[in-house]
């Protein structure tokens, strides 16, 4: 009587046995890597409509980020600035200039430049700027070193595992009032102790709970 099946076969159930749980552990690594924010957002540098230099401005001239985010330190959101804002130094420095056609039409119309949202959380993730800047977590631990980016990047993932690794240890994170807008500074380098701080009156407690953010 001949053979149904070659012998090879024999051994399929040992191969699939140590094959599969590699495979799967193999499918659940990719997953988590390729379709996390870490893979598919990091890096996100849309085209503006206006090709705004953060590196000329906040880097080379040195322009302090609050001037035009004038809501960061009151609001829960850091406000895009007016076109008045842009023209304020613009009606004198290169007026003339063809990359700022759209922002002399913005202040003749009243028409908001089409600026493209480059950090968006989720509808029901909740996160003030008030709050992290008067705890004193400074911009660049968010926004990256915008100081030395031509075009806004975004450079961390902004996940909900992201944000909790800093609030289960937000000290690397945090720094003295006054050095909240400088891209530069470093806390540890500097030899900033948030615990040692006469200026700051209670401790932080960074809620890592689900209401703490999902309201």
């Amino acid at each position: 009587m001949s053979k149904l099946f070659p012998r090879w076969m024999n051994h399929l159930p040992t191969v699939l046995a140590v094959v599969g749980p590699l495979a799967g552990v193999g499918v659940v690594a990719a997953v988590n890597y390729w379709f996390s924010p870490k893979y598919t957002d990091v890096g996100y540098r849309p085209e503006q409509p206006v090709p705004f230099s953060h590196r000329l401005h906040a880097g080379e001239l040195g322009m302090d980020c609050r001037y035009c985010h004038n809501t960061v330190e009151r609001a829960a959101v850091a406000a895009i600035p007016p076109t008045n804002t842009c023209l304020n130094c613009h009606r004198y420095v290169k007026p003339d200039s063809e990359k700022l056609a759209l922002v002399r039409a913005s202040g003749e119309t009243g028409q908001s430049i089409p600026w493209v949202r480059v950090h968006q959380l989720p509808d029901y993730s909740y996160f003030s700027h008030d709050v992290h800047l008067s705890a004193g977590v400074g911009c660049a631990s968010c926004h990256g070193r915008i100081d030395q980016m031509e075009r806004v990047t975004l450079s961390q993932p902004l996940s909900m595992g992201w944000c909790l690794e800093c609030h289960r240890n937000p000290e690397p994170h945090l720094r003295p009032p006054s050095e909240i807008t400088n891209m530069a500074y470093e806390p540890r380098a500097a030899g900033y102790d948030p615990k040692a701080d006469p200026a700051r009156q209670r401790a932080l407690q960074p809620p890592e709970n689900c209401s703490g953010c999902h309201r």
